[in-house]
């Protein structure tokens, strides 16, 4: 690529589009990457203050950005994503599918840190739609050395992708209602539409929902019962705070599963458990969950959807970002709750 007076460039040919401008008429390229000047683009080409031009020059030193970003896309496209148009440089990359979207943090830290080159994502661990955006891609000079962009391709080699899409899997989910006052029918279960609702999100089907006094031993025996019945997802609802009376989380205990975490900071949603029995999500839910708009439920389900096994570490994670606003009008996900 060299750069030469307007005047001289006739039959020379562009090496990236020319943006013109009129204020409230339109934006858009008036030349092309490609297109060979003639004498008539002269004029023009000053008109919109361009006194000198970039044009093509070989030079096997150095890529255009173009090519350099489709290596840029190469380290973050995966499955069920496909890519927008090309223009000036930037790519940018669309979900394919529903589901939850990854972001290697480190190896996009590394890419962004190495200068010339930007990789901006949307926030990983939350839900996408088909046909989401999910990042975008480019150079930012017009042309970039080889050699600084085949060493970041070879610093990510062996190290995964920057993104990944986890479609939601075909999940069966059992509800278990617990509370005496709600088991003998003196108050209605409030809390059951709330649920089934946010399962319908990610359409989740409920195989089995059951009301059950404030027993541990019959919680605990319905927890197993419905795991074998082939529930990969099984919600208990109320009894999860301190109270002597509140017996769910021993319920959950004892049935053997795995604690993953009782408690996280997360507001609301501090008293939450999550536990794996043979591989299927065991949630005790705190009351929280049925009348808060959004809660940990809202951040954890989405990923338990699509199958990933949460640690003690992703809940960790959640305590910058993880104090809900209450906001009179709901933005959630498009908003800083869980980011």
């Amino acid at each position: 690529m060299k750069l030469v007076a307007t005047k001289d460039a006739i039959g020379c040919v562009l090496c990236h589009d020319m943006t013109r401008i009129i204020p409230g008429v339109s934006k858009g390229a008036a030349f092309k990457k490609g297109h060979i000047v003639t004498e008539e683009d002269i004029e023009v080409l000053l008109s919109m203050g361009k006194e000198n031009l970039y044009v093509w020059e070989n030079d096997d030193t150095m890529l255009h950005e173009d090519e350099a970003a489709f290596k840029l896309c190469s380290l973050c496209k995966n499955e069920h994503m496909y890519t927008g148009q090309l223009s000036e440089g930037k790519i940018e990359l669309f979900a394919d599918c529903d589901g939850v979207l990854k972001v290697n943090d480190s190896l996009l830290k590394m890419v962004n840190a190495a200068g010339e080159m930007m990789i901006a994502t949307r926030h990983g661990n939350f839900p996408v739609k088909k046909g989401d955006k999910l990042a975008g891609m480019r150079i930012i000079p017009l042309v970039i050395k080889k050699d600084k962009i085949n060493k970041v391709l070879s610093e990510c080699e062996g190290k995964g992708l920057i993104l990944k899409l986890m479609p939601y899997k075909k999940n069966k989910a059992t509800i278990i209602t617990t509370g005496s006052e709600v088991a003998s029918g003196r108050i209605k279960d409030a809390f059951t539409p709330v649920i089934k609702d946010k399962l319908k999100e990610y359409d989740i089907e409920i195989i089995n929902h059951t009301l059950i006094a404030d027993n541990s031993e019959e919680i605990t025996s319905q927890i197993k019962e419905d795991i074998a019945s082939g529930a990969n997802i099984v919600l208990c609802t109320g009894g999860m705070s301190v109270d002597p009376d509140d017996k769910t989380p021993k319920a959950i205990k004892n049935t053997g599963a795995d604690i993953v975490t009782y408690g996280a900071p997360v507001l609301p949603g501090a008293m939450f458990l999550l536990s794996y029995l043979d591989s299927a999500a065991v949630m005790g839910l705190p009351g929280c969950v049925m009348y808060a708009k959004r809660t940990i439920f809202d951040l954890v389900l989405p990923r338990i959807a699509a199958g990933e096994v949460l640690t003690k570490e992703d809940f960790e994670r959640l305590g910058q970002g993880g104090l809900c606003l209450g906001c009179d009008i709901c933005t959630f996900p498009n908003c800083g709750f869980g980011k």
